[in-house]
């Protein structure tokens, strides 16, 4: 009778693990463009050729939901995202009147894993030519993590379609090169040829200096389930290729010239460095990623720039304070 009494308690300690067990074997394989999986709003395609390749970007165009101001928003995902990730955002947004068009760049999400030169240069033109199809003529640029790499290079190129840039938490505002060994695309694709769902929730939970939320889960295991699908050589590939891109294409240096106005939203414990598992001397790895002072530096180079620091919270504002993202947000574009 004692052992029947112990496992209730036995059960209950390994409900975490059985349910995280669970989630995993219920989320099926998904291809190298995650066909099958659901995006909170529909998901149309803008037909590109490169390289003599014909490709497909996928995006989401979501109108406002309450009195439209006439003005759109574009959110540019990071490197270990996709589009979909900003859903409330994107609810937040529709609801303040404004239309949110959120692409998922080639390489990523629903879009081509191509296997092609990367660039900033060229991610930028691809969403620029978006934003020509779908009659935009202005927009507000919005890019985390990676993403804010790429609206940097976007307002730099197109100033005159940038009504203004924010950026969340972006990489590069320090030149990685400079610290970060380097690597081959050959030694990158076979480091993430070994991705697992278990590596990939470890990597994910540094975002998170306050713990790794549950809700997170359905950002994360899609791109698990990539790891298992037999199209996941393609995804390794491009994943290769867009770290490249990160490495060998610096925005940093290039601030100063940043000409519309920007809002920095900087998580003040986000430590995240790309690359930063083949830094070896310790004092490196403690110089880079102080987001504290990148942010502030960066704040003070581009011209009329402001600054919203929020303590205590790490790479991704939206997901792990978005009261706190949305008030700032929301003031700088009224």
């Amino acid at each position: 009778m004692n052992c029947f009494r112990l496992l209730p308690r036995f059960l209950l300690l390994l409900l975490p693990w059985l349910l995280s067990v669970s989630a995993s074997a219920q989320t099926a394989p998904l291809n190298a463009t995650l066909d099958g999986y659901d995006y909170p709003f529909p998901v149309k395609y803008l037909p590109l050729r490169l390289e003599g390749q014909a490709l497909r970007m996928a995006y989401m165009d979501v109108p406002a939901t309450a009195n439209p101001n006439g003005r759109t928003v574009v959110l540019l995902h990071g490197k270990n995202f996709f589009g979909a990730y900003w859903r409330e955002t994107i609810k937040t947004l529709a609801g303040a009147g404004f239309r949110v068009v959120v692409p998922d760049q080639l390489g990523f999400g629903k879009s081509d894993k191509a296997d092609i030169h990367y660039s900033f240069h060229q991610l930028a033109l691809n969403t620029r030519r978006l934003l020509d199809t779908l009659g935009v003529k202005k927009a507000v640029i919005v890019g985390h993590s990676m993403g804010g790499m790429l609206a940097t290079r976007f307002a730099l190129l197109y100033p005159e379609t940038t009504e203004k840039l924010v950026l969340e938490n972006p990489i590069g505002l320090e030149d990685y090169r400079v610290g970060v060994p380097f690597q081959s695309i050959d030694q990158a694709e076979a480091s993430e040829l070994k991705s697992t769902e278990a590596s990939i929730r470890k990597y994910h939970a540094t975002y998170y200096p306050n713990g790794y939320p549950a809700a997170h889960d359905q950002w994360l295991l899609p791109l698990a389930a990539q790891t298992r699908s037999p199209d996941f050589p393609k995804v390794a590939r491009a994943n290769a290729l867009t770290f490249d891109m990160i490495y060998q294409q610096p925005v940093s240096y290039e601030f100063g010239r940043v000409a519309v106005p920007t809002l920095l939203i900087i998580g003040q414990a986000d430590r995240t460095v790309v690359g930063k598992a083949l830094i070896k001397d310790p004092k490196t790895l403690v110089q880079m990623g102080q987001y504290p002072a990148l942010g502030r530096r960066t704040a003070a180079i581009i011209k009329g720039a402001k600054l919203v620091e929020l303590p205590g919270i790490g790479h991704i504002p939206h997901l792990e304070a978005p009261a706190q993202f949305y008030q700032a947000l929301l003031a700088f574009l009224r």
